[in-house]
C-alpha cells in the first residue's frame, strides 16, 4: 500500500505513521517541517495555509490518504480536491464533537451533527472537524471518504497533556485528588489503536463514518489513576472525593481534571458512545494499563516534560486548589 499522510510528524499521525511502516507499506508524510519526521518515510514540505503551500503535493499518487487536520475545513477541501483521481481512498480523522450537543447514551453514527462547511475558514473545534467531513466526502464521494469521528484520545506522544499531566501529578506523590466515583465508567481510545485500526479500514475499503473509542466502562477513573501510581511507582495516595465539593470549589471538569467529567449531559456525550459499528469492523482495543505504562516510559524519556500543542490550553489543576479540597499539603 501507497499510503500518504497529511501531517504525520507529531500524535495520532505519527502513530498512524509507525502503523504503516510496520506492515511494510510506503509511507509519504507531508508536513510543514517543525517536527523530524520519522526514519523510513518520503517526507514532502508544505504549509497547508499558504496560497502555493499545496505545491509538494501538485504530483504523485497513492492508494489512500489519511488527514488528521483540526483546523479550517478548507485546508481539507483544497487538499482532498488536489488528490482527488490520484488517490484511492482518504480517510478523515474527525472528533465525536461533530455530533448535536447533548448526545444521550448509548448514541450511535445516526445522531444529528452540528452545522458545518467545507468552504470555512476556522470556527470552533466541533464545526471545523465537521466542515472537514463534508470536504473529505465532497472530493471522493460517500463510497471513498472514511471518516473517523474519534473520541477521547490518549497514548504515547500526547501533545494535549490529558494523561502526561496525570502522571506527572501523580508521580510527584503524596495526596492525589482523585475526582470520584472511584468506578466511574470512562471511554477513551489509545491512539495506536486508532491507527491501526484506520489502516485495516482503508485496506478493506471501509467508508462513512464510524464512532471510533472504547466501549463505555473499558476502564474506570480508579482503574486508570490506580496504573498512573503503579506506572510511576510513586507513593501517592489517591484521595477519592465526591463530585459535588470538587465542583462547589469552582473546578473544572475536563481541564482541570483532564478526563474527568461527573455524570450528567457532558458524561453522556463524552464517555457513553456507542461503538458497536467499528467493533464489528474489527477494532481492538489495548488494556488502560498498558497504555498508561506505555505513555509514561514515553514521557520520563523526554524528562517528564511532554509536547504542548500551540492551540490548545494547558490543563491540569492548580495546587492551591487541591490543598485546599483536600484539607492538607501536596507536592506542587
Amino acid at each position: 500500500m501507497r499510503l500518504l499522510i497529511l501531517g504525520g510528524t507529531e500524535f495520532v499521525g505519527y502513530a498512524v505513521t509507525e502503523a504503516a511502516l510496520a506492515r511494510g507499506w510506503e509511507v509519504t508524510v507531508f508536513h510543514r517541517g517543525h517536527h523530524a519526521a520519522p526514519a523510513g518515510v518520503t517526507a514532502l514540505h508544505g504549509d497547508r495555509t499558504a496560497a502555493d503551500g499545496l505545491t509538494a503535493l501538485a504530483t504523485g499518487e497513492w492508494d489512500a490518504v489519511v488527514d488528521t487536520w483540526s483546523g479550517a475545513p478548507t485546508a481539507v477541501r483544497d487538499a482532498a480536491r488536489a488528490l482527488a483521481g490520484r488517490a484511492g481512498r482518504y480517510a478523515y480523522v474527525s472528533s465525536g464533537s461533530v455530533y448535536a450537543y447533548p448526545s444521550p447514551a448509548g448514541h450511535d453514527e445516526s445522531h444529528p451533527v452540528v452545522d458545518g462547511s467545507p468552504d470555512a475558514g476556522a470556527v470552533e473545534y466541533a464545526r471545523d472537524k465537521r466542515g472537514g467531513e463534508l470536504a473529505a466526502t465532497a472530493a471522493f464521494g460517500e463510497d471513498g471518504a472514511l471518516l473517523v469521528r474519534a473520541g477521547l484520545i490518549l497514548g504515547p506522544r500526547e501533545n494535549i497533556g490529558r494523561l502526561p499531566w496525570w502522571l506527572n501529578r501523580i508521580a510527584r506523590g503524596g495526596p492525589v485528588l482523585a475526582p470520584g466515583p472511584r468506578d466511574l465508567g470512562l471511554q477513551y481510545i489509545d491512539a495506536r489503536d486508532l491507527a491501526e485500526w484506520t489502516l485495516d479500514a482503508v485496506a478493506r475499503g471501509l467508508a462513512g463514518p464510524y464512532n471510533l473509542i472504547s466501549p463505555p466502562g473499558h476502564t474506570t477513573t480508579g482503574e486508570l489513576l490506580e496504573a498512573c501510581v503503579r506506572a510511576t511507582g510513586s507513593d501517592a495516595e489517591l484521595r477519592w472525593t465526591d463530585p459535588e465539593p470538587i465542583l462547589a470549589a469552582g473546578v473544572r471538569p475536563w481541564t482541570d481534571l483532564p478526563v474527568w467529567v461527573p455524570r450528567g449531559e457532558l458524561y453522556d456525550t463524552l464517555h457513553q458512545g456507542a461503538v458497536d459499528k467499528a467493533l464489528a469492523s474489527g477494532l481492538r482495543c489495548r488494556p488502560a494499563a498498558e497504555t498508561v505504562a506505555d505513555t509514561w516510559s514515553w514521557l520520563t524519556a523526554l524528562g517528564g516534560r511532554a509536547p504542548q500543542r500551540p492551540d490548545r490550553p494547558a490543563l491540569g489543576l492548580d495546587p492551591r486548589v487541591e490543598e485546599e479540597l483536600l484539607g492538607v499539603p501536596v507536592r506542587g
